[in-house]
């Protein structure tokens, strides 16, 4: 496990780097952007050695992986302050699990999925059992791939006036995916979710839409460079292997 600390360690420096040139690069400073180890593909020890890499934000795609992993945590002691969010799909039947244990959910891809978890985290809220809306992303297919899921822009913008007067969530931003394989065409999807992020924000002033969760190990460096505020990164982090192109 020392072997992989080392590279993790040493991998983290890169990725950094690379952040920090991108942000250079886009006039932004490299502190308004975080770093997410996606941590859905590894174990418990794993998370640990990301731990002491230096990661503090981590990642689930599945709510049962988010449970075991922090009651797997839980057991050891003197660990610093950590944040798991959810970024995979959220079934409905899962959404209980996933209040109060993810601090931001990054993947509400439908005016039907909001609507049932602030109709859940209200109920929390009335009970007590939380102190404040769940924190969302809201996830938009600006790529417009049939395979990807989310709102379409238009339905998007159609939907926002709705979205903004449910109770039990506090909308912070968006969310995407490019499709893989070309960074030009990943570029271009990024730079469309903050022109629809800018245009959201100005109709609809009394959000904060500050964050832009996009760019994962293959292009996190164009997403860097069209705005995001938060890199969701799994192989690269956790996969010595990973070619860093």
């Amino acid at each position: 496990m020392e072997e992989y600390l080392e590279a993790i360690r040493s991998r983290r420096a890169s990725i950094m780097g690379r952040v920090a040139a991108a942000a250079e690069r886009a006039g932004r400073s490299v502190e308004d952007v975080k770093v997410m180890a996606v941590s859905k593909t590894v174990d418990v020890p794993q998370v640990l050695a990301a731990i002491e890499a230096g990661y503090r934000l981590f990642g689930e795609n599945r709510p049962q992986e988010l449970v075991r992993k922090l009651e797997g945590l839980a057991l050891v002691p003197k660990l610093p302050e950590l944040r798991f969010d959810m970024i995979g799909n959220l079934q409905k039947n899962k959404i209980n699990t996933v209040l109060g244990r993810a601090t931001c959910i990054h993947s509400i891809s439908s005016a039907h999925l909001a609507e049932a978890v602030s109709a859940r985290a209200e109920r929390r809220m009335d009970e007590g059992a939380m102190a404040g809306p769940q924190a969302v992303l809201l996830e938009v297919n600006v790529s417009g791939e049939a395979s990807k899921s989310g709102f379409e822009p238009d339905e998007l913008r159609r939907s926002m006036a709705e979205l903004v007067e449910l109770r039990g969530i506090r909308i912070q931003g968006l969310m995407t995916m490019a499709p893989q394989g070309d960074k030009d065409i990943a570029r271009s999807t990024f730079e469309g979710l903050r022109e629809l992020r800018d245009e959201l924000a100005d109709s609809h002033p009394e959000l904060d839409l500050a964050e832009l969760s996009c760019g994962m190990s293959e292009d996190f460096e164009e997403a860097v460079l069209e705005g995001s505020t938060l890199i969701r990164l799994g192989r690269v982090v956790f996969d010595p292997a990973f070619t860093l192109k």
